[in-house]
């Protein structure tokens, strides 16, 4: 459109300086001759006066038509002077060698502009049967701003969509035949287990006492630990799946981590493991406060389990500009390098897990963190493992 305008203004201004030069001609030979007419007739008629000459060219009552009809000359048709009907038809050839010029080029312009449009149309046409075919590596390359070039920038960004979603179809794909290969690992010993021990209660009715009690006590530890394990895939596939609506507010740390404590005490007490907290300030996060408790439970919990009998562990919460801090420390073990950068994934045991453990906790714990803004690290050594949670503030992205 806009190049259309500018050309038609072109065409307009060419047609204006056309008709300027024909009317400053036409005028340049009238008034020639007059000034010849003029001279004669004073030189003829002295007494004649000037200003009764330009009177009789100013008068319109003449009949122009039958005085110069004797001489053959038809007004309506030509000129009195040849020299303006020669320009006439200059200008007449010129306008008409513009106006095909510009008809030309306007033919020109609108065959390119359509010889374009149907090539970018056959190339968009292309690129969609492509992706119907789910072939996502497309290049389309193009740096002007007209219709197409927008239509081709979004089918890209659409590809890139598709391409990713179709990556993250297939990792998921992945993910789910690992998860169920750990579950069904998991859920396969414990089953075994009590499967065993059930078929020797049946077939020796006369078992002892002791024996019978002790293999109902640990059929009953591991049907609890199958429970947990269900309990905590079924919270991990909630994340997975994003159906968890979380409902988050400003929480208080101190509340957050008084209810973890209290829900790990039994275990704490267990052990005669003292759990002591120390904290400046009572700052605010903003996250989803059952979770969150969630998490921190599951970190305490790990570090009860790898604390030896009578020993403590530290817990600290503090703030600054960019984030809130919580930090869990116990006395325990510690953990080896080799399985320190895996103890955050889902079913990993390292080589200093409890029997009991079932390598979910870290893991879910992780997840549930990183969905509130934070972050977890952890730092480990021959005396001690610290956990260092991170949650940023609203306006930081990390």
């Amino acid at each position: 459109m806009i190049r259309s305008v500018l050309f038609a203004v072109c065409f307009i201004i060419i047609f204006i300086i056309a008709n300027y030069f024909e009317y400053r001609a036409y005028t340049a030979n009238y008034n020639k001759k007059i000034s010849a007419i003029v001279g004669q007739l004073l030189d003829k008629y002295p007494d004649l006066k000037e200003t009764d000459i330009i009177q009789m060219l100013n008068d319109d009552s003449s009949n122009a038509d039958e005085e110069l009809s004797k001489y053959s000359i038809d007004v309506r048709k030509q000129s009195v002077l040849l020299e303006n009907d020669r320009i006439f038809v200059i200008v007449l050839v010129i306008d008409a060698f513009v106006l095909l010029i510009a008809t030309c080029i306007s033919v020109f312009v609108f065959l390119s502009y359509d010889k374009r449009r149907n090539r970018e149309v056959k190339d968009i046409t292309k690129y969609i049967e492509q992706i119907n075919k789910k072939n996502y590596d497309l290049a389309i390359d193009t740096i002007s701003e007209d219709e197409m070039s927008i239509l081709k920038n979004e089918i890209y960004k659409t590809t890139i969509m598709l391409k990713e979603a179709a990556e993250n179809s297939n990792t998921d794909k992945v993910n789910l035949k690992k998860s169920l290969e750990d579950i069904s690992h998991q859920l396969k010993t414990p089953l075994t287990s009590d499967l065993v021990m059930l078929d020797n209660l049946i077939d020796d009715p006369d078992m002892d006492k002791e024996v019978r009690e002790d293999f109902i006590r640990s059929i009953k530890r591991e049907l609890v630990n199958i429970k947990f394990l269900v309990q905590e895939i079924l919270k991990l596939s909630k994340f997975d799946s994003n159906t968890i609506n979380f409902i988050k507010k400003e929480v208080d740390i101190k509340k957050i981590i008084d209810e973890s404590v209290d829900n790990v005490s039994a275990l704490s007490d267990l052990k005669n493991v003292q759990i002591k907290i120390k904290a400046d300030k009572n700052p605010k996060i903003y996250c989803d406060e059952k979770w969150q408790i969630e998490a921190i439970t599951n970190l305490i919990k790990n570090c009860i389990d790898h604390s030896p009998q009578g020993s403590e562990i530290n817990i600290s919460y503090d703030d600054n500009n960019v984030y809130s801090v919580i930090k869990i420390t116990d006395r325990g073990e510690g953990i080896s390098h080799e399985d320190l950068p895996h103890i955050f994934e889902r079913f990993y045991k390292g080589e200093n897990a409890t029997s009991d453990s079932l390598g979910i906790g870290l893991a879910l714990a992780k997840t549930i963190v990183e969905e509130d803004n934070g972050i977890i690290s952890v730092d480990s050594n021959e005396i001690g493992t610290t956990f260092t949670v991170k949650y940023f503030k609203k306006y930081i992205h990390y």
